[in-house]
């Protein structure tokens, strides 16, 4: 099973405060700032699917990619929500280091810190190509990820999350452990569902090891593939990276 298998199951009661039209919404300005007239997106990493569904809403056509099938059958499952006459809407299965489709795009996003998720270097280089491979002359690459001056400023610590809907009840405990010499942080969660009904426990352990990137790293693997970076900002404020900005988008040209 993936590391999302099971995780995916509670995935959207979990995230369920993440503000994902305000989101949709930030990466649509930034597509109608940087690429006008853009009506095709590759999503690399696209989870669940909910930016996918919301994206479609405002009239892009989007494909999603995502190597789990769990978290893709979650996303099939809403597209049954969209109006006929709206935009295509498809999900793939397939390693966004690896895939390559038939199609290119005006616009690849990949989001929700999923370039942090590719921990090596080699890792990193792959899905910058995969990027790449899929974007029209000219398209834009959207992603943001762990932004390390604030990570080593505001160093990662024990978080515990609480969470429930009609049906169950989540308790998710977060531990870090850094490996500084990798630039790497070991997100250990150990999560407790309990079914309201029954009263029984069904207790998940999970480690995600997550990248922290720097400006000068996304340079190099942006220039090594063709690409230029043309914006970077503070994820959803726009703001400039700084020591205090964990979350960073950038925009890069192919």
């Amino acid at each position: 099973m993936s590391i999302f298998g099971a995780y995916s199951r509670y995935y959207n009661l979990l995230y369920k405060d993440k503000d994902y039209p305000r989101e949709a919404e930030y990466v649509h300005s930034l597509i109608r700032k940087h690429q006008a007239g853009a009506k095709s997106i590759l999503d690399l990493g696209c989870g669940t699917g909910r930016h996918d569904l919301l994206l479609t809403q405002v009239g892009y056509e989007v494909t999603g990619v995502d190597q789990s099938e769990a978290m893709l059958a979650v996303a099939s499952s809403q597209r049954s929500s969209l109006n006929p006459q709206s935009p295509s809407l498809n999900f793939l299965q397939g390693d966004i280091r690896t895939v390559r489709l038939s199609s290119t795009f005006d616009v690849v996003i990949s989001l929700f810190h999923v370039m942090s998720y590719q921990v090596t270097t080699a890792d990193l280089q792959a899905a910058f190509a995969t990027a790449r491979a899929h974007l029209k002359p000219g398209g834009v690459f959207i992603f943001d990820c762990w932004y390390g001056p604030a990570v080593l400023t505001d160093r990662p610590t024990v978080r515990v999350k609480r969470l429930e809907d009609e049906v169950i009840s989540v308790t998710r405990i977060a531990e870090p452990v850094m490996h500084p010499n990798g630039n790497l942080v070991d997100v250990n969660y150990q999560v407790f569902i309990r079914d309201k009904a029954s009263d029984m426990v069904e207790e998940l352990r999970e480690t995600h090891r997550m990248r922290y990137l720097f400006l000068s790293e996304i340079e190099l693997f942006s220039a090594e593939m063709g690409l230029n970076i043309i914006e970077s900002a503070e994820w959803l404020t726009g703001k400039q990276p700084g020591f205090d900005t964990w979350g960073v988008c950038f925009v890069v040209r192919g």
